[in-house]
């Protein structure tokens, strides 16, 4: 009798898993280039924990001795400024992947119909907006350090424990050595539990499929992982990697903050505060309110008002393919993301912080007209025929 071999990527327990969960994994026949960002995302984590890891080999979480062992690592350890350029500039484009990966999850309606995706996704927002902003503490340049003072005097405004929190942050009566390495040891950790996180997030990626631009079930049609999507997916990293080596190896600078190169002084406040780019736009809805705690709940609600999506959109139809007054919209919405961002970076006064309110405003409510358009879309397009 002829003997059936049985590849061993299907006869190993655990290998078998992985085949199932990617080699065979059945996939729509329809995704665009959009559906290359998640596997980015993966990819540049790895990518981020890997050369964090070699930089806190030599990095000491120390008041008096940060600032110089930054320097150290870029002077005098072999290849710590390419390590270092991996690292900081490597959070820039994690964030460019993954706002084009939530604004594809927003236009093609992916929370209508993978809602626990949607929400694990939502947690991985704020869990890399929490470690970026640690990281950005840690080279403890001028920047850093009031940028965290500013930051962490929003959890002020906790009703009751707000004051002892802060306390509890800061190791003392204001940001020094104990909040270096509070947030050191946080930003060495969440990364770790964010892998987890990230699996719970493909787990249910892999339960319930993933969305198509149609927007309808593909079950039929559907075809392997491998090669359709793999292929597809080295197409995307090279063109991604290929960036962010132009990037760190030609302008590793060009993101940053100049004043993080200027050594802590408490006593000399900027001229001018603000953070990393991709916190511009959260920053600017903050400084647009004039009453604190108002806007602490606005700046807040800019980032949850993704996880109350689900549950306030009934549209019929999947993605903003059917619906064009909701596509005009959509692009509305990015543009004025983008502008939040411009005032974001400016000195707030005059022109910017008056337009930056009006922003703020067409920011929050965005997320209400486009349920607003789809209902109407949908009562239109659905109508009986006898209401024609």
């Amino acid at each position: 009798m002829r003997r059936t071999i049985v590849p061993l990527r299907k006869s190993n327990s655990i290998l078998k898993a992985v085949n199932g969960a990617v080699w065979e994994l059945p996939c729509a026949p329809n995704l665009n280039m959009w559906w290359n960002f998640g596997s980015c995302l993966g990819i540049l984590l790895a990518t981020q924990i890997v050369s964090g890891m070699l930089l806190a080999i030599h990095y000491t979480a120390y008041e008096s001795i940060s600032f110089e062992s930054v320097k150290f690592i870029m002077r005098d350890v072999n290849y710590g400024w390419l390590i270092r350029g991996i690292h900081s500039n490597g959070a820039s484009v994690f964030f460019v992947c993954l706002y084009l990966h939530i604004g594809r999850g927003l236009y093609y309606a992916s929370y209508s119909s993978l809602l626990a995706v949607w929400n694990v996704g939502v947690v991985l927002y704020l869990m890399s907006m929490a470690i970026a902003f640690l990281g950005y503490v840690l080279p403890w340049g001028t920047m850093s350090f009031w940028g965290a003072t500013v930051i962490t005097n929003l959890f002020t405004v906790v009703p009751y424990i707000g004051n002892t929190l802060v306390y509890w942050m800061w190791g003392g009566y204001s940001v020094s050595g104990p909040t270096l390495k509070r947030f050191f040891v946080l930003h060495f950790f969440l990364p770790l539990a964010m892998v987890v996180v990230v699996m719970l997030h493909l787990l249910y990626l892999h339960e319930g499929g993933s969305n198509n631009p149609l927007g309808v079930s593909s079950d039929v049609l559907a075809v392997r992982f491998h090669p359709f999507y793999t292929s597809k997916d080295l197409v995307g990293l090279a063109i991604v990697y290929g960036a962010f080596g132009f990037l760190a190896l030609g302008f590793p600078d060009l993101l940053s903050n100049y004043l993080n190169n200027v050594p802590v002084d408490a006593l000399r406040t900027p001229r001018h505060i603000e953070p990393e780019w991709y916190f511009l736009y959260a920053y600017a809805i903050l400084r647009s309110v004039p009453h604190k705690t108002v806007g602490i709940i606005a700046m807040l609600m800019s980032i949850l008002v993704m996880a109350l999506l689900p549950y306030v959109d009934s549209s019929k139809c999947r993605g903003l393919e059917y619906y064009p007054l909701s596509q005009f919209l959509f692009w509305a919405f990015v543009s004025n993301w983008a502008l939040l961002g411009w005032i974001g970076s400016m000195p707030p006064k005059g022109i910017c912080y008056d337009y930056g309110q009006w922003f703020t405003v067409f920011h929050l409510v965005c997320f209400g007209l486009l349920v607003i358009f789809n209902m109407v879309w949908d009562k239109w397009l659905f109508m009986e025929e006898g209401e024609l």
